[in-house]
C-alpha cells in the first residue's frame, strides 16, 4: 500500500519546461548557436547543461557561465510574466494530502523554485522540498529520490514518484521506487518504457492510488 508520494516539480506541478528551454535557446542564439528542442531534450535526459553545445565547439566554461547567468535572469522573467499554472493541481494535492505524506524533489534552483511557488499554495501540502545542489548527485542519479525517501522516513514499497521526463524516470528506477509518468507535451517523445504507470493528467492519480 502506498502511503507517501515524491513529486517532481517542473512539468508535473507547474508548466515551466518550455520556458527554461526558451530562455536557454534565446541566450545561445544571441551568441550564434542554435538549440533545437530535439537536441535540448537529449541534453536534458543526460542531465547535462544546454550550454554543452557551445562548450563542444570550444567555448570555455568561464564564458558559458556568463551566459548561464543571463539565461537564469531571462528564465526568471518568464516565471514572473507567463502563465505556468497547471489546471487542477492544487485540488489534487488537497485530496491526496488527507491520505499521503508528500514531498517535492526538483532539479530547479532554490531561488527559481521559491519564485515559482511564492503564492501558489502548492508547498503547503508538502512535508519538504529538495532543490538542485541539496543532494550529492542530480537526476538521473538516484540520489535526489533516495534523499527524499529518507526525509519521508518510509520504505520504498510504500512510496511512489511522479515524474514527466526520462531523466526523472531514470532517477526513480535507479532508486528502486515505482514511478508514474504524467503527460507533458515537452517530454512526450522521451522513453518511458520503464515507468510503472502513465497518466494523461495529474488528477488521474486520485483513481490510480485508490
Amino acid at each position: 500500500m502506498k502511503t507517501q508520494i515524491l513529486f517532481d516539480n517542473d512539468g508535473v506541478l507547474v508548466d515551466t519546461e518550455h520556458w527554461y528551454y526558451t530562455a536557454s535557446a534565446e541566450i545561445l542564439h544571441s551568441q550564434g548557436f542554435y538549440l533545437s528542442e530535439e537536441r535540448y531534450r537529449d541534453i536534458m535526459i543526460a542531465g547535462e547543461s544546454a550550454f554543452l553545445i557551445a562548450e563542444e565547439m570550444g567555448i570555455p566554461m568561464i564564458e558559458t557561465d556568463k551566459w548561464r547567468a543571463q539565461r537564469n535572469e531571462l528564465y526568471q522573467h518568464y516565471l514572473r510574466t507567463e502563465d505556468i499554472a497547471i489546471h487542477g493541481v492544487k485540488e489534487v494535492l488537497e485530496h491526496l494530502s488527507h491520505r499521503y505524506r508528500m514531498g517535492i524533489v526538483t532539479s530547479a534552483l532554490r531561488c527559481d523554485f521559491e519564485l515559482i511557488h511564492a503564492s501558489r499554495g502548492i508547498v503547503d501540502y508538502m512535508d519538504f522540498v529538495l532543490c538542485s545542489g541539496e543532494y550529492p548527485r542530480a537526476k538521473p542519479y538516484p540520489d535526489p529520490y533516495l534523499m527524499g525517501l529518507e526525509r519521508l522516513g518510509g520504505e520504498k514499497h510504500e512510496t511512489i514518484i511522479i515524474e514527466d521526463s526520462e531523466r526523472g524516470l531514470r532517477s526513480a528506477v535507479a532508486s528502486g521506487i515505482e514511478c508514474v509518468i504524467v503527460h507533458n507535451r515537452f517530454t512526450e517523445n522521451h522513453d518511458f518504457t520503464k515507468a510503472t504507470y502513465r497518466i494523461k493528467t495529474l488528477d488521474e492519480l486520485l483513481t490510480l492510488l485508490t
